[in-house]
C-alpha cells in the first residue's frame, strides 16, 4: 500500500495522515472509539454506528479476517474505519475475505498507520467530534477539508433511526407459543437470534409503525431495539411507547430502547462526553449487588435525576455511575442500556433475555 495517501481531518483542525485501505472515497461523521480487542466485524455492521467514523483502540485489527456469520446487519454501517494497523494476511478457518476487501465491498474507506492512542486521548479530553476521512487525498485539499469538517451537521440534528429501520414488517416464525413485536430502531441481528433461540416468534416492524398496527399483531411482548443517534430525534417511537405503556403489555428496551422508554415516561437524556463503546464495561445490579462485565455502544444516557417516581434504576455504570438499567415498579416494563446479546462481548448477560421471556408468562 502507498504511504500517507489518506487523511483524517477533525472539526478542531487536527490533521492526521496515514495509509488508506478499503474503498477509495471519503467519509463524514462523528469520530468515536471502541476499546474491544476483537469483534470488529460485528462493530462494523452494527446500525448504531451510523453517521460515525469508528476507531478501534486495539492496535492490530483484521487478523482473523471476515466471515459469513458475524454480521449484525446486512451491510457495513460505519461511515469510515480508523485503526493502528491492518492485518493483510488473516488466519482463521472461517475467514472468507480480508478486512480491506470487506471495506471495498461496501464502499467504506479506512485509514491505518495513525496514532490511535493520541486520537483516543483527544476524544477523552475534548469529547467526540466530527471529522472527514478521505482516501486518497491531495495536500491542497486540507484547508477545504478543515472548513467542511467544522460545518458538518451534529449527530443530534439527524434522524438516524428512520434511516436504518426496516421498511416493511418481517416475520420470524419458530412455531413458538409467544410472539414479540420488535420495534426496529436499528436492531442488531443477534437480538433477534436470542429471541428465536428461546422459541419466541418475532415480528420486526419499522420504527414508524403505529400503535394500532402493533396491537393488531396481539403481541405477548414488545421489544424496543438499539439504534443510532440522539433518542430525542425519534419522536415517533417515543409517542408510540407513551401509548403502549398504558396497555400493560410487557415491554423490554435495549440501549436506545432504554432511552426511548425513559423519554416516553417523562425522563430526560443527555449526550455523554465520549460515550461507552467496548466489551469490558462494568455494570452493577443494584438489586443483587453483583457486578457484570458488559458490551456497550451508546453516546447518550438517561439523566438519573429526571426519572419519575414510578420507575426505579436497576443498574448503574461502575465507571461513571450513569444509568444502565431501569424498570417500572408496578408494570412489566424494563430496559438495559448495555447489550445483553454482546456480539462482540462477554456471554454473562444472556439471562436478561430469559427474564424478558418470564415477563410474558
Amino acid at each position: 500500500m502507498d504511504k500517507n495517501n489518506a487523511v483524517l481531518v477533525l472539526k478542531d483542525g487536527t490533521v492526521v495522515r496515514g495509509r488508506g485501505f478499503g474503498a477509495k472515497t471519503q467519509a463524514e461523521g462523528e469520530l468515536v472509539f471502541n476499546t474491544s480487542m476483537g469483534g470488529y466485524q460485528e462493530a462494523l455492521t452494527d446500525p448504531s454506528y451510523r453517521y460515525q467514523i469508528l476507531m478501534m483502540t486495539y492496535p492490530l485489527i483484521g487478523n482473523y479476517g471476515v466471515n459469513d456469520e458475524d454480521f449484525e446487519s446486512d451491510r457495513i454501517q460505519v461511515e469510515g474505519f480508523v485503526v493502528r494497523e491492518v492485518t493483510e494476511k488473516p488466519s482463521h478457518s472461517k475467514s472468507k475475505k480480508t478486512l480491506d476487501e470487506f471495506l471495498k465491498e461496501y464502499e467504506t474507506p479506512g485509514i491505518q498507520g495513525v496514532d490511535t492512542r493520541f486520537l483516543t486521548r483527544k476524544i477523552r479530553i475534548h469529547g467526540v467530534m466530527n471529522g472527514i476521512l478521505k482516501y486518497p487525498y491531495e495536500e491542497e485539499e486540507i484547508e477545504d477539508l478543515k472548513e467542511r469538517a467544522r460545518n458538518l451537521r451534529d449527530i443530534s440534528d439527524l434522524d438516524l433511526v428512520d434511516l436504518v429501520s426496516i421498511k416493511r414488517p418481517k416475520r420470524y416464525d419458530v412455531n413458538g407459543k409467544k410472539t414479540v413485536v420488535l420495534v426496529d430502531c436499528g436492531v442488531k441481528l443477534s437480538i433477534i437470534k436470542f429471541l428465536l433461540d428461546r422459541k419466541i416468534n418475532v415480528i420486526r416492524v419499522p420504527a414508524k409503525t403505529s400503535i394500532d398496527k402493533i396491537l393488531e399483531y396481539e403481541p405477548n411482548g414488545i421489544l424496543i431495539s438499539n439504534g443510532p443517534g440522539d433518542p430525542e430525534k425519534a419522536e415517533y417511537v417515543i409517542e408510540t411507547v407513551k401509548r403502549l405503556i398504558s396497555e400493560e403489555i410487557p415491554i423490554f428496551g435495549i440501549c436506545l430502547g432504554l432511552q426511548i422508554i425513559a423519554l416516553a415516561s417523562g425522563a430526560e437524556t443527555y449526550k455523554l462526553k465520549f460515550g461507552h463503546r467496548g466489551s469490558n464495561h462494568p455494570v452493577k445490579d443494584l438489586e443483587t449487588g453483583r457486578a457484570h462485565i458488559t458490551s456497550q455502544n451508546h453516546g447518550f444516557a438517561v439523566d438519573a435525576d429526571s426519572i419519575p417516581e414510578e420507575i426505579e434504576i436497576s443498574h448503574i455504570s461502575l465507571n461513571d455511575h450513569s444509568v444502565e438499567g431501569i424498570r417500572y415498579k408496578e408494570l412489566p416494563i424494563r430496559a438495559v442500556q448495555y447489550h445483553p446479546e454482546a456480539h462482540p462481548g462477554p456471554w454473562y448477560n444472556y439471562y436478561i433475555f430469559d427474564e424478558f421471556v418470564d415477563m410474558m408468562k
